[in-house]
């Protein structure tokens, strides 16, 4: 897949060198074609290749060409490529990036490209939006902390457990999503007992398993892509059969769709996140089965990733502010902004508009993880929460008491008694 896509975007740079023709809208598409997240990246861009399908490749009688900015998921590569679509390639705006440090680190650049365009495509880092936005970037999915709202009270008062240890990834979008579920969790009458912290791209899980307490009713584990499924795999083979409780990208199609011991391992699991395998809303239903038909089975999920649909999402975002202006940037873009400002998506997975930060208020979707008959699993439906924002409804002051997703955040003790 990897190979195909770059050979599609190879054939655009042929047809379209240099600066963007005057009958030309030309995006730059950020997505990891390396390390961790490289399959989450590979469906992030079937995501985009579905939104453009449906304006046909063109706005307004413009022809959109795309080229693609392959990344491993870390900031520097990240600005290294969004410099070469911008400075090299030329493109009129970018969609990306995927991984939340990415986002934190673009939305930092966007700022010295006042008269661009940024609209992040699947990143989850709170901060991104949250601490000194950049006005020119723009986010229409809900963040990690959004996503982890909901099922930290699901698993007290549905599962009963309440005292758990937690994995998560050592970076930005792990400390969102982490304190996401632990707000909630803790909120509910929770406690963590440990918590763990893992370097994006380990390999060896075995210091940390072997130090898991036991006197836990369930492991909270916030990891994705390649890590999900070594460490599951892992566990499986050390015998740990403690109850699982998912992050949001541990539970998602780039995980499900693993094999052997990580599949066992999962069966079960509860999570949250921005969709539900089988929600049976009728956009959703549609979106699925457009997404099965657009790509031979081979060459993708039994179902649309998250990263398929924030990337499908972003892009029917700005397909919509193109057509709201015609196809006619400004010099300075200031039309765009202003059009995308006023996007409001009935996106196949829920109503999204955009706050003062231009950041995502969505739906979060409460979901454990069963075995189809076809063999494959998927995230069966439980619950939904609507109009999330990124405060998780509390007032400005309230929120900030808590403090930025860190490794310490938040003091589950003070939530408990509060």
């Amino acid at each position: 897949m990897k190979k195909q896509l770059i050979t599609t975007v190879a054939a655009i740079a042929i047809l379209v060198p240099g600066a963007a023709l005057a009958d030309t809208i030309k995006i730059g598409l950020l997505a990891p074609q390396e390390g961790v997240f490289t399959e989450p990246g590979n469906d992030g861009i079937r995501g985009f290749q579905m939104a453009l399908n449906n304006v046909g490749g063109e706005i307004n009688g413009k022809t959109i060409e795309w080229v693609l900015g392959p990344t491993d998921a870390t900031p520097d590569t990240a600005v290294r490529q969004a410099r070469r679509l911008i400075e090299q390639e030329e493109v009129d705006f970018i969609i990306g990036p995927l991984s939340g440090s990415e986002g934190v680190a673009l939305r930092d650049y966007a700022k010295t490209i006042p008269n661009k365009t940024i609209i992040d495509a699947a990143s989850g880092a709170l901060e991104t939006t949250y601490v000194e936005p950049a006005p020119n970037y723009f986010r229409y999915n809900p963040n990690g902390l959004q996503w982890g709202y909901g099922l930290g009270s699901y698993v007290v008062n549905e599962k009963g457990w309440t005292r758990v240890a937690t994995i998560a990834a050592d970076y930005s979008f792990g400390y969102t999503n982490f304190m996401g579920f632990a707000v909630d969790f803790c909120s509910a009458g929770g406690e963590i007992v440990e918590r763990f912290w893992l370097p994006l791209g380990s390999g060896d899980f075995a210091s940390i398993i072997a130090a898991l307490p036991y006197d836990v009713d369930a492991i909270y584990l916030g990891v994705g892509g390649t890590d999900a499924i070594n460490f599951l795999n892992q566990y499986e083979q050390a015998g740990g059969d403690t109850n699982l409780i998912g992050g949001t990208i541990m539970a998602d199609q780039t995980v499900l769709s693993a094999r052997g011991r990580a599949k066992e391992a999962l069966v079960g699991t509860p999570t949250s996140g921005p969709i539900a395998d089988d929600w049976d809303d009728e956009n959703w239903q549609a979106f699925v089965e457009d997404y099965q038909n657009s790509f031979p089975e081979n060459e993708r999920f039994a179902s649309p990733s998250l990263f398929a649909t924030n990337y499908y999402n972003a892009a029917t975002a700005v397909m919509m502010a193109l057509e709201e202006i015609g196809g006619e940037l400004d010099d300075d873009q200031a039309n765009f902004h202003a059009a995308l400002a006023a996007v409001e998506l009935d996106a196949p997975n829920g109503h999204i508009r955009l706050d003062e930060n231009n950041q995502a208020i969505g739906s979060v979707f409460i979901t454990e993880v069963v075995e189809g008959d076809d063999g494959n699993l998927y995230n069966t439906f439980k619950s939904k929460v609507d109009d999330v924002d990124q405060q998780l409804g509390m007032t400005k002051e309230e929120f900030e008491k808590l403090g930025l997703p860190s490794r310490d955040t938040p003091d589950c003790d003070a939530l408990r008694q509060g």
